[in-house]
């Protein structure tokens, strides 16, 4: 049965990435219609995250009253109708609206997912689940893209993936009973009892792994988005060209987790996580050195391909870590994390930049770096060793 699911999953994960980048896509010509500032797309970008974190908070609440597969149908349901509110937005107040059910809806299938995968699949799954998520998050712009050209413009494109997701919430529901005879419906009593958020993070461990997350989600989120500008202001590279390196940087994400699957067959999560330490720090030094435009567009790919492994493998590694009846907690925790140092730590890079020089990027980089490295080796000396890849 657990088989079964795995296809649907794999949709369900393309599915969450297709809206994440339509806000990017759109806003530069939806900004104009609704006639707001340039800027205030961070406006509904927060809103969204703080959605996703308050969502992944309550996973473990809402999976043990429906399942993981109920989860996921009611968290896919949500963005579903978010996307469409989206489309028929035209004040940006309705905009703001919207992005509630979306950040709540991304949050929970988000990890109700990954703790299911966690739990049933070899290490190499999580990774391809994520690689999922990669193909959407990069066909989504050119769906928007494809809208703007045409007679409707930035509405079509919201509501062509409003439709997808609506064909999807019917699935996962024709397919809830096969979701409870694998294991994902409602929670039996091998699950334990609820666990508080400050019982969860005097868990022994917990801090580093929740800190990891944290650590992980800045540094890709704030090579996302001052890659390019880095690019241009520091190593003089032309703008097309810095567009087209920082693009390969998230597509070369995406590779790498698709060949991570295969390396661990060899490699157990922990050691996956350091395959990636060594390659972001290989990446972060060669786009510091002073060594021309090539090695420093080659140290963005690297640190594309370092970030691959890690996020996945601390993911997988949680119920070996922790155990399987607290596991929906941390990851809940866990991504949480996440989601905060994806929102917060870019921007403050950007206000130290404006303050000092964008050329510090490599250090900062290099700082969250070290970070993640101290609290993942805390984590492997607080909790037993990961048994299985």
């Amino acid at each position: 049965m657990v088989s079964l699911l795995l296809p649907l999953i794999y949709l369900a994960f393309i599915s969450l990435g297709l809206p994440d980048a339509l806000l990017g896509a759109a806003w530069p010509v939806l900004h104009t219609e609704l006639n707001v500032p340039l800027s205030w797309s961070g406006y509904v970008f927060i809103i969204i995250s703080v959605g996703t974190v308050v969502s992944s908070l309550l996973s473990d609440r809402f999976s043990r009253r429906l399942g993981a597969g109920g989860l996921t149908a009611l968290s896919v349901g949500l963005t579903c109708g978010a996307l469409f509110g989206f489309s028929f937005s035209r004040s940006f107040a309705a905009l703001c609206l919207c992005a509630v059910p979306y950040g709540l809806g991304a949050g929970g299938v988000d990890a109700a997912l990954n703790n299911y995968v966690a739990l049933h699949y070899k290490s190499r799954h999580m990774s391809w689940l994520h690689c999922m998520w990669g193909v959407g998050a990069s066909v989504g712009p050119y769906i928007m893209s494809a809208a703007l050209s045409g007679p409707v413009g930035w509405s079509a494109g919201y509501r062509s993936i409003g439709f997808i997701q609506l064909a999807l919430t019917g699935v996962l529901l024709l397919s809830l009973p096969l979701w409870k005879k694998a294991g994902g419906g409602a929670a039996g009593a091998e699950r334990g009892r609820l666990l508080s958020l400050p019982e969860i993070v005097g868990l022994p461990g917990a801090k580093a792994a929740m800190f990891c997350c944290f650590c992980y989600c800045a540094g890709e989120q704030t090579v996302l988005l001052w890659a390019s500008s880095y690019l241009v202001n520091a190593r003089g590279v032309d703008p097309v060209t810095a567009a087209r390196y920082a693009s390969l940087f998230f597509l070369g994400i995406t590779a790498g987790r698709a060949a991570s699957g295969f390396l661990t067959l060899r490699l157990n999560d922990r050691q996956m996580a350091r395959v990636g330490f060594v390659l972001e720090a290989l990446g972060i030094v060669l786009l510091a050195l002073p060594l021309g435009n090539t090695v420093a567009l080659a140290g963005l790919l690297i640190y594309g391909l370092g970030c691959a492994p890690i996020y996945p493998s601390l993911l997988h590694a949680t119920p070996d870590n922790f155990g399987a009846d607290r596991s929906q907690a941390i990851i809940g925790v866990q991504m949480a994390n996440a989601y905060v140092g994806t929102t917060l730590m870019p921007p403050l890079f950007g206000a130290l930049a404006a303050r000092t020089t964008i050329r510090l990027m490599p250090l900062y980089l290099l700082i969250l770096l070290g970070l993640m490295l101290t609290a993942h080796t805390a984590l492997c000396r607080r909790t037993d060793p990961a048994v299985s890849p």
